[in-house]
């Protein structure tokens, strides 16, 4: 499969559920509007690196949101990677962040994006934040993003790059992604960056009706296809099969 991918996040680690500080002080709270994408006009030549990231590997592939094209371009991606790989930041493939995990092959962060129909008064869970890249390019798009994190070191990190562009309209938790955000529910649209064996029934629960969860479901060693699972008015769901992933497992914490 040309475009397989793996995604940064959830392996195992401490099952905390603690909040973390992603406003940077004296920014607009949650409930306003979706934040400027963040990043300077001219980033020493990273905006012309973006653009042609976009125009040649989103863009050529089918994405066709020009709302989703546009975070694409504006996000500053290499301030999501280590050091050691801001000069690739731009290339067609995931790049490590440390702790065994990866950031995102741009494609599939553009069409999970674009997969869940962003709008702008949507409140949004992400599951799985590893950098934070994905949650910078919904918090462009959205009103309102929600961003959990198994793994300290990243999510920590993550929340202060966050803060630090600044996304005011994005909460970031530490905790364990399969329980979702219930006291934040329901969403518009739910992003799952790991694979799970099956659809988590607890995430399903936590949509609006009407609304839309994309996630790569199958065992590590096994295919694993994207899913865009609707929840009806009725509360039956409704699974379309996007296209085939591979992504590292979405794991529990601990107990």
């Amino acid at each position: 499969m040309k475009y397989l991918l793996l995604s940064a996040l959830l392996v195992a680690g401490a099952g905390l559920g603690f909040l973390l500080a992603c406003r940077a002080p004296g920014a607009a709270g949650p409930n306003g509007a979706p934040s400027t994408p963040p990043g300077p006009p001219d980033d020493d030549g990273f905006t012309a690196l973006r653009r042609r990231m976009v125009d040649e590997q989103i863009r050529a592939r089918g994405v066709r949101d020009e709302r989703v094209l546009a975070a694409m371009l504006a996000v500053p991606r290499h301030r999501f990677v280590p050091e050691p790989y801001t000069a690739a930041a731009h290339e067609d493939g995931p790049l490590p962040i440390g702790s065994g995990q990866t950031i995102s092959q741009p494609y599939i962060v553009a069409f999970m994006t674009e997969a869940i129909r962003p709008r702008p008064g949507h409140k949004v869970l992400e599951v799985g934040t590893g950098s934070g890249y994905q949650a910078a390019v919904l918090a462009a798009l959205v009103a309102e993003v929600y961003t959990i994190e198994l793994l300290p070191e990243l999510g920590q990190r993550a929340a202060a790059l966050l803060a630090a562009l600044p996304c005011p309209n994005v909460q970031c938790r530490i905790g364990d992604g399969y329980g979702g955000w219930p006291e934040a529910a329901p969403f518009d649209a739910i992003v799952v960056t790991a694979a799970a064996p099956q659809v988590p029934p607890r995430l399903v629960e936590q949509l609006k009706p009407g609304g839309v969860m994309v996630i790569p479901v199958g065992r590590t060693n096994d295919i694993q296809y994207l899913l865009r699972v609707t929840r009806e008015p009725d509360g039956r769901t409704r699974t379309e099969n996007l296209m085939p992933v591979r992504f590292v497992p979405l794991v529990h914490g601990k107990r």
